[in-house]
């Protein structure tokens, strides 16, 4: 079975993918894998670089500097969504087809919903939490400005929007304990479906 996990920046989606992985999920990353095919040597690398040269420093990405032009301007934002995406999803479907039979395999996308993929997947799961929660997350563990977070923010779906595509919603607003609670719920649903 194949699943869609996506959420706000901040609302805790890499924690809830942990949690998912822990109970028997196979889950791949899409942050951590555009991550990894802009490394040096990568044909993501060399193209990243020859459309904004000025980022690369000391033979690596700036991310940061990345950061702050595709932020800044839409084009350029599609313009490198254009490079990394479907170098993302290549190494996702690769990761799913390694997947033992029966394996409920989610996919930690942030743009699950604004990229389409979302129509590829069994189904789909949003982890919410209210926008100001998110924000004090991102800029305790960050450091960023309300600033640069609210920029990250106006490029992903509204969350109420979000939450009448998602089959599942699960609320992150509260302790460990009880997002986990609902993780495990969610994931016994999804069990059963691969069951049938």
């Amino acid at each position: 079975m194949r699943v869609g996990l996506t959420g706000g920046i901040g609302c805790g989606k890499s924690t809830a993918g942990a949690m998912f992985a822990e109970l028997g999920a196979v889950v791949t990353d899409a942050d951590q894998l555009a991550h990894e095919v802009v490394e040096p040597g990568t044909p993501g690398f060399e193209r990243v670089a020859a459309r904004w040269p000025a980022v690369v420093r000391d033979g690596r990405i700036d991310r940061a500097a990345l950061a702050g032009i595709v932020f800044s301007d839409a084009q350029a934002l599609r313009e490198l969504e254009a490079i990394v995406h479907p170098l993302v999803r290549a190494r996702e479907a690769e990761l799913e087809k390694a997947a033992a039979p029966g394996t409920i395999v989610i996919h930690d996308i942030p743009l699950l919903f604004e990229s389409g993929f979302y129509s590829d997947c069994d189904k789909t799961v949003l982890i919410y939490a209210p926008a100001e929660t998110r924000i004090a997350r991102v800029t305790a563990r960050e450091g960023w400005s309300r600033e640069a977070i609210e920029k990250r923010m106006e490029v992903q779906i509204d969350q109420d929007d979000a939450r009448g595509l998602a089959d599942f919603v699960i609320e992150n607003d509260r302790d460990l304990p009880y997002l986990r609670e609902q993780i495990e719920r969610v994931y016994e649903e999804l069990r059963q479906g691969v069951a049938r």
